[in-house]
């Protein structure tokens, strides 16, 4: 059992336990929040851990469901990483937790998506300059994500809320195709021919910490 299974197995547990110690006080139905988040991600050399910001805005249903959508950039552009560029990610989904007095304990699952800014290098044709035949395109790369995890808050007070959020963000990148050169010695030539690349889904670590108003 890797270390996501086990904190969701245990939000569970802690999910089920007797109603007795609730919050006695009604739970106010909206809440915005300024969020500080990291994002694990992918480079040639292993991983790289990418500091962010962002907000989230939430809408309780019930003392025990919530509706949340949430957005953050990470501003750091990476050179080196198998999508490079800058991350944005979006993300909404349900909430479901146990409220207590003075803290709460709560299990998520949000999908959306990530988008690299220069997540797509593809090779093209220049026959219009000799001396280099090929060029570059760089575009943005949108992938679908879904964040799983859980965790904590704690009331201030019935207005203010600080919450830690913890879990594991899978990214999908669908399957694709990427142009290569082939260089002929014989002949002196280049050509350029398709390079499938298969789909897969990564796991990253993604931490977030916020200061929220409930109204």
């Amino acid at each position: 059992m890797n270390k996501t299974h086990f904190v969701i197995a245990m939000l569970s547990l802690l999910l089920m336990q007797s109603p007795v110690l609730s919050q006695s006080q009604e739970v106010p139905k909206f809440e915005v929040a300024a969020e500080f988040t990291t994002l694990e991600r992918d480079n040639f050399f292993g991983k790289r851990t990418e500091p962010g910001f962002g907000g989230r805005f939430t809408y309780n249903l019930t003392s025990v469901f919530s509706l949340e959508g949430a957005g953050y950039f990470f501003p750091r552009r990476c050179y080196g990483c198998r999508n490079g560029g800058n991350v944005t990610e979006v993300l909404g989904g349900v909430k479901v937790g146990k409220r207590f007095e003075n803290w709460g304990i709560f299990a998520k699952a949000r999908p959306g998506f990530v988008s690299f800014s220069q997540g797509n290098v593809d090779i093209v044709q220049a026959p219009a300059n000799p001396a280099l035949p090929i060029q570059f395109q760089i575009s943005r790369s949108n992938n679908f994500a879904a964040d799983l995890g859980g965790g904590v808050e704690f009331y201030a007070s019935k207005r203010i809320v600080t919450r830690f959020d913890f879990g594991d963000t899978l990214i999908h990148y669908k399957r694709d195709e990427r142009q290569v050169v082939i260089f002929d010695p014989v002949t002196s030539t280049s050509s350029i021919i398709p390079f499938p690349i298969p789909a897969r889904t990564t796991h990253s670590f993604q931490f977030m910490a916020s200061v929220g108003f409930r109204f």
